[in-house]
This record gives structure tokens, C-alpha cells and sequence, in this order.
């Protein structure tokens, strides 16, 4: 039982982790026990993160398949085998459909999901030599519950957890487990104006039975279940950490 739960001799990729729900993610990563290998668009982020966290990290466009190609290659040649991967990575451009820039709308399919899937596959060519992976998908509770201005990070959203559904479906015969996980409305550096907003801030605390906002390590627990041998007759999920609010009206 002990085990269970362990990430020893595991080497984890995740993206997006220079700050925010990734960064907290491959903290608790580590602590249980896996060799994380941070990854971001930003440089000067990334070298922070690096500095702070003592973990490799590799800057590169997670939309580009070029640079995912060769950064994947380079992770795999200079720390090892990719045993978990943590699509995280993701941007908002907000605004209201009618008025949305078509860059807007191709820009955030293009990083949210387009991004997980051109990670996803460069990762699993590796897991499906070794018949072995764990890849966790983050989708969000925009993926079943919108709300105005972000028509494009929900149409995303959702495109992740079908995304989640046909990975697992696909690589489940060779020992790849593939879920995602939706989070509510966590506080980070992004979310930081909406919490600091007294009707939003009082909107979302009245909606959430548990009448809070998520702390980023509220997701550490089923992130770490999910890349686990704990999780290994699990595939093709998305679980919800929301508080509770999609359970009630």
C-alpha cells in the first residue's frame, strides 16, 4: 500500500509549470517522488521556476510541433524516458463571441488544445515503445459550465476531455493511462483580478458549496492518484475539482 501512491523512479513532464496550477502540480510531483521536468513559453518564468524548484526545464512553444519535436527528443536524451505527462499548459483571450477577433479564437485552440495534442502524441511515440505512460489532461469546469467572454477557452475545455476520451481509447492497449482533470476556479497569478473583484469574488464563494475558491494544492492529491500506480484501471476520465458545484443548482 505504501507504493501505491509513489512517483520514485518516475521522470514527469509537465507543462505550463513556470508559475500557477503547474508550477503546484510538479511541486507536488516531486514530493512524491518523481523527477519533474518543468516546461514554459516564458524563459525568464522558466529560469525562476528552475532556480527555485532545482529541476531541469526546457522552454519551448507547446503549439509549435517543431519545437515540441526537438524539446521532447532533448528531455528524453538528457533525463530520461517520459513516464508521466501533465498537458497544463494554457492562455485566456477574452471576449464576448460576437466581437472575438478570429486570432483570438484560433490562438486559444491552437495552445489549449491543439497544444495537448501535439504534446500527447510526441510523448506517447516514447511510452508506446516502452508499453508504459501516464498522461493527465487538464481540462477545466469551463468544459461543461460557460459563462460570457470565453467562449473560446470552454470550446477548448471541452475539446480536452473528448481529446482525453480518444487517447485512451487509442493508446489504452499499450499501457497508457489517459485522464483529465477540471478544476473550478482556483486562485493564481491569472485569476487574481477576478478574486480581487468583490461581486465575482462573492459570486463564486455563493455558487461553491464549500464557499471558497480552490487552493492550486487542492489538485496535488488526484494529480499524483492519476500518474500512480493507483490509478492503473483508470482511463478515459475527467474528474472535476469544483468545490462541489457542479453539484448542486
Amino acid at each position: 500500500m505504501s507504493n501505491l501512491f509513489s512517483l520514485e523512479g518516475r521522470v514527469a513532464l509537465v507543462t505550463g509549470s513556470a508559475q500557477g496550477l503547474g508550477n503546484t502540480i510538479a511541486r507536488g510531483m516531486m514530493e512524491a517522488g518523481a523527477r519533474v521536468v518543468l516546461s514554459d513559453v516564458s524563459p525568464k518564468g522558466l529560469e525562476a521556476a528552475k532556480a527555485e524548484l532545482g529541476a531541469p526545464g526546457y522552454v519551448f512553444d507547446i503549439s509549435d510541433e517543431a519545437q515540441v519535436t526537438e524539446a521532447v527528443a532533448a528531455i528524453e536524451r538528457e533525463v530520461g524516458p517520459i513516464d508521466i505527462l501533465v498537458n497544463n499548459a494554457g492562455i485566456h483571450k477574452r471576449n464576448l463571441l460576437i466581437d472575438m477577433p478570429v486570432e483570438n479564437w484560433r490562438k486559444v485552440i491552437d495552445v489549449n488544445l491543439s497544444g495537448a495534442f501535439i504534446v500527447g502524441r510526441a510523448v506517447a511515440r516514447g511510452m508506446i515503445a516502452r508499453k508504459y505512460g501516464k498522461i493527465i489532461n487538464i481540462a477545466s469546469i469551463n468544459a461543461m459550465m460557460v459563462r460570457p467572454n470565453i467562449g473560446n477557452y470552454c470550446a477548448a475545455k471541452g475539446g480536452i476531455v473528448t481529446l482525453t476520451k480518444s487517447m485512451a481509447t487509442e493508446w489504452g492497449e499499450y499501457n497508457i493511462n489517459v485522464n483529465a482533470i477540471g478544476p473550478g476556479y482556483f486562485l493564481t497569478d491569472l485569476t487574481r483580478p477576478l478574486s480581487e473583484d468583490p461581486d465575482f469574488d462573492a459570486w463564486v464563494k455563493s455558487e461553491v458549496p464549500l464557499r471558497r475558491w480552490g487552493n492550486p494544492r487542492d489538485l496535488i492529491g488526484l494529480a499524483i492518484m492519476l500518474a500512480s500506480p493507483a490509478s492503473d484501471y483508470i482511463s478515459g476520465q475527467t474528474i472535476y475539482v469544483d468545490g462541489g458545484w457542479q453539484a448542486c443548482l
